[in-house]
């Protein structure tokens, strides 16, 4: 997915949007809104965190053999209306 933002920068939005909450100066609906963008990022980086385990435990596995071996990546979309 190419519109789908990085771990990073999905992590950095994360912890902007809790300050913003967090200074509790926003109206409801923006509060909301900057909830559900967050819960959105939550998912994401939960994913990007479950893929590279899988990744790392797959190497780990494989111990010192050579290539790579695939695996299937979390659905990101599963759950989501």
């Amino acid at each position: 997915m190419a519109d789908t933002p990085d771990f990073e920068r999905s992590l950095s939005e994360l912890e902007s949007l809790v300050e913003r909450l967090e200074r509790g100066d926003l109206p409801l609906e923006d509060a909301l809104k900057t909830f559900e963008r967050g819960v959105e990022l939550t998912r994401h980086c939960q994913n990007s965190l479950k893929a590279a385990q899988q990744k790392v435990e797959i190497l780990l596995k494989r111990g010192g053999q050579s290539g790579i071996e695939s695996f299937a990546a979390p659905d990101e979309g599963a759950g989501q209306a």
